[in-house]
C-alpha cells in the first residue's frame, strides 16, 4: 500500500511544488509586502479555524476507517462521521465546501483509493492558485488567495458529494462512536492546534513588533522553504501513515516495525538533501521566485526554515505516528504544546530583541525541542524504529555535496540555481548509489526484476 501511494501520489504533488513555487512568484508580486503580509495572516487564521472545529472528526474517521470498512462496509463509522459534520457546520455554515472536500479526502486516503484524494489534491491546488490569480489581478488584495481556494473547494465538494454521501446509506448515527470519535480526534485536533501556533506565532508578534511589511518578508522565505520541503512529507505522509494503520491492523507490531523502518529510511534520504539543497540554493532561488521588494530578505529567511521544516516534518509524518497508531493523542497534545509554549516565549524574549532573527533562531530552536519530546514521549507507546545507518548515509552525502556545491561561483539568478542544484542532484545521487543508502539500490533492482517477470509471464 505504501508504494501504490508513492507512486500515485507522486504527480500531485509534483503539482503542488510548482503551484506552491508559483504561488510566491505570483503573489509577491501582484501583492505589496503589507497585502501580502495580509494574506500570511488571513491564511493562518483560516488554518487555526479549521483545525479547532473539523479536523478532530476527520482524524478519527481516517484512524478508524480500515478497521470498520472490513466489517460492514464502513457504513455506521460513515454516517456517523458525517452526520457529526452536520453538526459542527452550525458553528461555521460558510465552510461547507472546504470542510466536506477534506472529510472526503481523508476517507480516500484511508482506504487507499490514490486516484481520488490526488484528485482533490489537483483541482483545489491548481484550481485555487489560478482563481487567486485572477482574483489578485482583479484588485481583491490579500483576500483573493483565499477566496480562489474557497471557490476550488467547492469543486471538489460538489464532485464527491454523491459518492461519499453513498456510503453512509444504510449506516446509522452512534452516539457512543462519535463519543470515542472526540476522545481520539479532540487530542489531535488540539494538537494540530498547537502546531499551528508553533509555525505562525512569529507573524503575529512581528506584526505587533515590527509591521506588516516585516511579516511578508517572513513569510515569502518562509513559503520558499517550508511549501519545498512540505511538498515531500506530505507525499510521503498521504502513502505512509494509511500504510501504517493497514499494517497494524492487518499484521501486528511485526509488520508495523518493518514498514516503518522502510518508510522512515526513504523519508530521511528525501528530505535531508532537500533541506541542505535549500539552504545552498537560498540567494538564487530567491532572486528568481521572489518580487523584488522581498527577495533579499526571503534568501535570508530560506536557510533557518529549510533547517526548522526539515525536523518539524520529521515530527508530524514520522514521530507523532507513534501516538495515533496507539489511539493515545493526549500524549500528541502533550509533545506539541512543549515546543509551542517554547516558541512563544522565545519569540517574545527575541523579536524585541534581534528582530527577523530572533523569529527565525526561535524557529529553529522549538521545532528541535518538538522533535525530541515527540521521540522520547511516542517510544512509551509504540516504538518506532530510527534507521541510525540510513541517516548517517544521507547526512554524510548531503554534506559531501554541500562541499562541491559550495565551490560554484555565485553568479546569481537561473544559470546558478540551474547550475547548483544540477550539481548538487548529481553528486547525491552518486553517493546513495554507491553506498546502496537505505538499501534503496537494492528494492528499486527488485522491483525491476518482478516487473520484467510479470511482463514476461
Amino acid at each position: 500500500m505504501f508504494w501504490r501511494g508513492v507512486v500515485g501520489y507522486l504527480p500531485v504533488n509534483i503539482v503542488q511544488g510548482v503551484v506552491g513555487l508559483l504561488t510566491i512568484v505570483t503573489f509577491t508580486r501582484l501583492l505589496t509586502p503589507a497585502q501580502f503580509g495580509d494574506y500570511a495572516l488571513g491564511f493562518s487564521v483560516a488554518s487555526l479555524v479549521h483545525t479547532g472545529v473539523f479536523t478532530w472528526n476527520e482524524a478519527a474517521y481516517a484512524r478508524h476507517w480500515a478497521a470498520e470498512s472490513e466489517r460492514d462496509g464502513g457504513r455506521d463509522l460513515a454516517a456517523t462521521a458525517h452526520r457529526t459534520w452536520l453538526l459542527l457546520l452550525a458553528v461555521l455554515p460558510l465552510a461547507v465546501p472546504r470542510t466536506f472536500a477534506r472529510l472526503a479526502q481523508e476517507r480516500c486516503r484511508a482506504a487507499g483509493e490514490v486516484a481520488n484524494a490526488a484528485s482533490i489534491d489537483l483541482v483545489q491546488t491548481a484550481g485555487g492558485f489560478m482563481a487567486g490569480a485572477l482574483l489578485a489581478l482583479a484588485g481583491l488584495g490579500g483576500a483573493a488567495p483565499l477566496i480562489g481556494s474557497g471557490l476550488a473547494a467547492a469543486i471538489c465538494a460538489a464532485w464527491r458529494l454523491r459518492p461519499e454521501h453513498a456510503r453512509t446509506v444504510g449506516g446509522r448515527f452512534d452516539a457512543a462512536r462519535a463519543a470515542g470519535h472526540a476522545r481520539y480526534g479532540v487530542p489531535v485536533a488540539l494538537s494540530l492546534i498547537l502546531a499551528l501556533v508553533l509555525s505562525s506565532t512569529d507573524r503575529f508578534l512581528l506584526a505587533a513588533f515590527l509591521d506588516q511589511a516585516a511579516v511578508g518578508v517572513y513569510h515569502a522565505g518562509y513559503s520558499l522553504a517550508n511549501r519545498t520541503l512540505d511538498v515531500v512529507f506530505i507525499w510521503l505522509g498521504s502513502a505512509g501513515g494509511p500504510a501504517l494503520i493497514m499494517a497494524l491492523e492487518r499484521g501486528g507490531r511485526p509488520a508495523l516495525a518493518e514498514a516503518a523502518r522502510e518508510q522512515a529510511g526513504l523519508m530521511l534520504l528525501l528530505t535531508v538533501p532537500a533541506a541542505v539543497g535549500l539552504a545552498l540554493v537560498a540567494a538564487p532561488l530567491a532572486q528568481l521566485m521572489v518580487g523584488p521588494e522581498l527577495a533579499q530578505g526571503a534568501a535570508q529567511v530560506t536557510p533557518w526554515i529549510a533547517a526548522s521544516g526539515l525536523l518539524a516534518g520529521l515530527t508530524t509524518y514520522y514521530f507523532h505516528q507513534a501516538f495515533t497508531l496507539g489511539q493515545r493523542t493526549m500524549f500528541l497534545l502533550a509533545a506539541m504544546a512543549i515546543p509551542a509554549l517554547a516558541n512563544l516565549a522565545l519569540n517574545l524574549l527575541l523579536i524585541p530583541r534581534m528582530g527577523l532573527q530572533g523569529a527565525l533562531i526561535a524557529t529553529v530552536a522549538s521545532y528541535a525541542l518538538g522533535l525530541a519530546a515527540s521521540a522520547a514521549l511516542g517510544r512509551r507507546l509504540m516504538a518506532l524504529p530510527i534507521p541510525w545507518t540510513t541517516l548517517f548515509q544521507a547526512a554524510g552525502a548531503s554534506l559531501v555535496m554541500a562541499l562541491v556545491v559550495s565551490r560554484i561561483p555565485a553568479i546569481g539568478g537561473l544559470a546558478e540555481l540551474l547550475a547548483k542544484a544540477t550539481a548538487g542532484a548529481a553528486v547525491y545521487a552518486a553517493l546513495v548509489c554507491a553506498l546502496d543508502a537505505g538499501a534503496l539500490r537494492s528494492r528499486a533492482g527488485q522491483a525491476l526484476r518482478q516487473l520484467r517477470a510479470r511482463n514476461a509471464a
